[in-house]
């Protein structure tokens, strides 16, 4: 079991990809939301963007697409590394008066575990949050969480539609909570190619609500997430049980 806590002293924070790899006050000084909200204009945690083992580049063809209620984003989750990340940004980490939630692509278990031992003597860094690349099986998702087992809390992040399913498991393997993922889709451009992203936008708030409802009335400690762009919505999500509330693209908007 970890042998540090996992604690938010105000129950929001930016989902992974949002607001790059280290805390940047000037960003998030100007967000509508976090000025503006019950939580007196700070957040409980700040968390990286997609971090691997090995540096990633941008997809071939990036791709921003509109729908009815959000947008699809495809980027390749462009990364330095680990260990270039490590080394220029560990002091901001260290730095910073919000603690670190450190988000790793954990698709290679021993990958993985590699990473998360090197995040346990980083100062400030207070839990790692494990994402995962679709259609892995259940057992690679199991067997990465059960090899990074150590002293720092470990959240596992999942879409809507296999959260529910995995998460009984995965923290009778040791999590200590998961996280709501965006979900992801397809969408054919205009030179009809068909590209597949992460999905954005209020159009999804419904259906995190409820998945967030149904964690929450089984136990599950569940950080939730998905189309909250107003301060109410994080409220109810609150009501509805989750322990703390990731906002994303809300954050690029500047307010509301």
């Amino acid at each position: 079991m970890p042998k540090r806590d996992l604690y938010f002293r105000t129950p929001i924070m930016n989902a992974a990809g949002m607001l790059g790899f280290a805390p940047d006050f000037r960003t998030l000084q100007t967000s509508e939301f976090l000025k503006n909200s019950e939580f007196s204009g700070t957040m409980g945690a700040f968390v990286t963007n997609p971090l691997s083992w090995r540096p990633r580049k941008v997809t071939a063809h990036p791709a921003v697409l509109e729908y009815p209620g959000g947008f699809l984003l495809h980027t390749g989750l462009p990364n330095p590394g680990f260990n270039a990340t490590i080394k220029q940004y560990a002091h901001k980490w260290a730095d910073s008066s919000l603690p670190i939630i450190v988000h790793l692509m954990a698709d290679r278990p021993e990958e993985t575990a590699r990473m998360v031992e090197s995040l346990e003597g980083v100062e400030n860094v207070m839990a790692a949050e494990l994402g995962f690349a679709p259609l892995l099986t259940d057992d690679i998702i199991l067997t990465s969480l059960e090899m990074a087992m150590g002293e720092l809390p470990l959240i596992v992040s999942l879409p809507a539609e296999q959260i529910l399913r995995l998460a009984p498991r995965v923290m009778e393997a040791g999590a200590a909570a998961v996280s709501l993922s965006a979900p992801r889709g397809s969408l054919m451009t205009d030179d009809r190619s068909l590209i597949t992203g992460r999905l954005y936008g209020p159009s999804l708030f419904p259906q995190s609500l409820e998945t967030v409802r149904r964690l929450a009335r089984i136990g599950i400690p569940v950080i939730g997430g998905g189309g909250v762009y107003k301060r109410e919505q994080a409220e109810v999500m609150k009501e509805a049980g989750a322990i703390a509330v990731q906002l994303d693209a809300v954050l690029w908007r500047g307010g509301f």
